[in-house]
């Protein structure tokens, strides 16, 4: 017996094509159509709606593509699981038949019948599966003619039923599908021929697959998994909202924050957990409410300062001018007064200034200077400031970064202070020292004077503190000079020392880092 088939491997057929859903195009508004209003503002949408609706969208487009992707992955498994039954029984067939003997009787088979009968004997097909082959019916034949049919029950037995049996063997593909009772069929069909010579009528062997049960199992199992995939997508917003709100938290805290900063009060600060981008956010936010407290603190300092030390000037000038007479005398000396006044003023206002502009970026002009000329020139000038036993007891070698100018005028400061509290001939030392690591600078200023209590000793550093016993001849400052001094050093990221025991004199000392770049006292 021969046999006309497909290839070991054949192609699908093509009797059920796919369709695609085509995409409409955006139709043109009609020419007529009335203007669209315009929007009205939108409304402003959180932060954390956002972010969750974000990470919604995303694992939407996610759970979608793995949906589709997992749905085809199992059709695909169907369709391959089914192509590969076909091929394998058909393979089977050819390979009995072209054997042409009956393994029973070891004769050649004499029909298209007995061949088909013997080969579907030897056959157990699956639940899913349908054997059948059909003599094709011709005038005078004798033999058997028709269907011969597998011994188990099919789901549907398609041999049975004329219309479908026409339809598969009229069928001009080897391939193809048809739609049955019990679900869509899938089938393969070779054509059995007579040896040459021979005058008995050819047939068909059908292999049939009914596809619905697995395919069901796909759509069960891609049901089962989108059910999934929604539950996952709802925890995960659910989670985004949460996780959300805890990253989102510090935002707030700065919102309201800055809501409730008023000028009067910049107390207020948040608490920084953790080490991301928003925990460095909120601690730029508080460096910037420091540098704004600072800086009205600051402007309230200078203005409460001027108000509090200028009005004792200002009662002085105008009571000696209410009550100035018409003696040329008396109109010297108010003149003289209100002159020394006036100028004691001015000098408040240039400290209230100096002390004002100490936090500014540009309040050091700093330069690399030789420690040796630096204090030379400080004890040149300090020299002028009374009649005192200068002595320059050390002078520092080496070159260091500092602003000379400041320096020399924090030093001038001590020296005045020193003046102050002590009398003509009294001892005044001054000198300087770099560090063995050359890492600091010191400079200082000791005097002979009555000393300082210890208790006193870091509030005469305040601003219009006067500490000690004034000299012989002193007027009392205004108490800026040494809060002049600390806002230098301060500037410089050093610090300023005092040493003094009272009626042993008193030694302040200026420490300063090489490189700029110390720590702030």
């Amino acid at each position: 017996m021969t046999t006309d088939g497909p290839p070991d491997h054949p192609g699908r057929g093509s009797a059920a094509a796919d369709t695609l859903p085509l995409s409409a195009s955006a139709a043109p508004p009609p020419e007529d159509a009335e203007p669209v209003p315009a929007a009205a503002p939108r409304r402003r949408v959180a932060a954390r709606a956002r972010i969750m609706a974000g990470v919604v969208m995303l694992m939407t487009g996610l759970l979608v593509l793995v949906n589709l992707v997992t749905w085809q992955a199992l059709r695909s498994e169907v369709d391959d699981r089914v192509d590969r039954a076909l091929t394998q029984e058909i393979g089977e067939f050819r390979e009995f038949a072209a054997v042409g003997v009956d393994p029973a009787t070891g004769r050649p088979f004499p029909d298209v019948a007995s061949l088909l009968r013997a080969h579907l004997s030897r056959q157990h097909p699956d639940r899913s599966e349908i054997l059948f082959g059909h003599v094709n019916t011709a005038p005078g034949a004798t033999v058997d003619t028709g269907r011969v049919r597998q011994g188990q029950q099919p789901l549907f037995d398609v041999s049975a039923d004329p219309a479908l049996l026409d339809a598969v063997l009229a069928a001009p593909e080897r391939r193809g599908e048809v739609r049955t009772p019990r679900g869509l069929l899938r089938w393969e069909k070779i054509r059995v021929r007579t040896p040459d010579g021979s005058t008995a009528p050819g047939g068909w062997f059908v292999i049939g697959y009914f596809v619905d049960a697995d395919t069901a199992g796909v759509d069960r199992t891609a049901r089962i998994l989108a059910l999934v995939s929604l539950v996952g997508l709802v925890l995960t917003g659910a989670a985004a909202w949460w996780v959300a709100g805890l990253i989102l938290a510090p935002i707030r805290l700065v919102r309201q924050t800055a809501a409730q900063i008023t000028e009067e009060d910049l107390s207020r600060r948040i608490s920084v957990s953790g080490n991301d981008d928003v925990a460095a956010l909120a601690e730029q936010f508080n460096a910037m409410l420091d540098r704004l407290e600072e800086a009205f603190s600051a402007q309230r300092r200078f203005v409460d300062d001027a108000g509090h030390e200028l009005r004792t000037p200002i009662t002085i000038v105008r009571g000696h001018l209410e009550l100035m007479g018409d003696d040329p005398d008396e109109r010297r000396e108010v003149v003289r007064l209100v002159t020394d006044e006036l100028d004691r003023m001015a000098r408040i206002v240039e400290d209230l200034l100096l002390l004002a502009t100490a936090q500014r970026p540009d309040f050091l002009h700093p330069s690399r200077v030789s420690v040796a000329e630096l204090t030379s020139d400080v004890d040149a000038k300090v020299r002028a400031l009374g009649d005192r036993d200068w002595r320059l007891t050390a002078i520092g070698e080496g070159t260091v970064r500092l602003d000379p100018q400041r320096v020399t005028q924090a030093m001038v400061q001590l020296a005045h202070n020193a003046v102050r509290h002590t009398g003509p001939g009294d001892t005044v030392r001054i000198g300087s020292q770099v560090a063995e690591d050359g890492a600091s600078v010191t400079f200082w200023v000791s005097d002979t004077g009555p000393g300082i209590p210890r208790e006193r000793q870091e509030a005469i550093f305040e601003r219009f503190s006067r500490g000690g016993t004034p000299g012989p001849g002193d007027r009392t400052g205004a108490g800026l000079g040494l809060a002049i001094v600390r806002a230098i050093t301060d500037a410089h990221h050093g610090r300023v020392e005092v040493t003094s025991e009272p009626g042993a004199g008193a030694t302040f000392t200026l420490w300063f880092p090489t490189d700029g770049r110390g720590a702030r006292a």
